[in-house]
């Protein structure tokens, strides 16, 4: 799947409904999920313990919810970039969910539709929902409303 590239912030304008996807898959692995908790500092056993997660309610380790959240910045550049700006800002989220669990070795992909576009003078600002899927589950695994801010060049 090819991003779809807007050729300034001013060409977002007109974005609204646009809808991307899907990305590529990406495996969370076992070592992800606990590279993730080494720099977080959450150490769950249903994230990092196999043998006692094993027995636990997921029948095995699952990924952090913030882990899957922060793999929607490595979809959204995917699904879209913008070209002539000099500097994009993550400027928050709007809503986020989560939806299902991320057994460790699951792979998940992204697709995005652009929910909002406003020209705040300074910037262009874009609210894009991100679904992640988990290959395998019939509901996503997470949804967030990203706001990003594009500066022209």
């Amino acid at each position: 799947m090819t991003a779809q590239v807007y050729a300034s912030p001013a060409a977002l304008l007109g974005a609204v409904g646009t809808q991307f996807g899907p990305t590529a898959w990406e495996t969370v692995s076992q070592e992800r999920i606990q590279q993730f908790a080494d720099a977080t500092g959450d150490h769950q056993w249903i994230h990092v313990d196999p043998v006692r997660a094993a027995a636990g309610p997921f029948g095995g380790c699952i990924a952090h919810g913030y882990l899957t959240l922060s793999l929607v910045n490595w979809f959204l550049p995917q699904l879209m970039q913008v070209e002539q700006v000099s500097m994009g800002i993550n400027y928050g989220l709007e809503r986020v969910r989560f939806m299902g669990i991320v057994p460790a070795g699951s792979r998940l992909r992204g697709r995005g539709e652009v929910m909002a576009v406003e020209d705040t003078g300074k910037a262009v600002q874009v609210t894009v929902r991100v679904t992640v899927e988990r290959e395998g589950a019939e509901r996503p695994v997470c949804v967030a409303d990203t706001i990003s801010r594009f500066v022209p060049a």
